[in-house]
């Protein structure tokens, strides 16, 4: 467990390269909200996100065992993901995340 009395990088090092990137984040929320997307639904919410970046990313994130690719043998071809259970214990950090975001969003006025 993080405490203030003792200084363990390890733990916070282990979550931050599984998490690392430009959008990582991003695919983990938007699979934590929609439970299955398939690539092409994915592709669309990140938008600018280019098709080399979100497989890579995705690539990344079903090694670290964050999510989960379920492919189907068809044509059209078809690929779907989801949260992993490992994934889906991370969700309460990215609720943080978000409520700490909502919390500090600067109004019109204050930009």
């Amino acid at each position: 467990m993080c405490n203030d009395n003792e200084v363990n990088a390890v733990p916070f090092s282990y979550t931050m390269s599984l998490i690392n990137g430009k959008w990582k984040m991003h695919i983990l929320f938007w699979l934590s909200k929609k439970d299955v997307l398939r690539y092409g639904e994915l592709k669309k919410v990140l938008g600018d996100i280019t098709h080399k970046m979100l497989s890579s990313q995705l690539k990344e994130l079903e090694n670290d065992k964050l999510i989960i690719r379920t492919e189907y043998k068809q044509i059209p071809h078809k690929v779907e993901y989801k949260l992993s259970e490992l994934g889906l214990s991370l969700m309460p950090v990215l609720n943080a995340i978000c409520s700490w975001g909502y919390k500090h969003l600067p109004n019109e006025d204050e930009k």
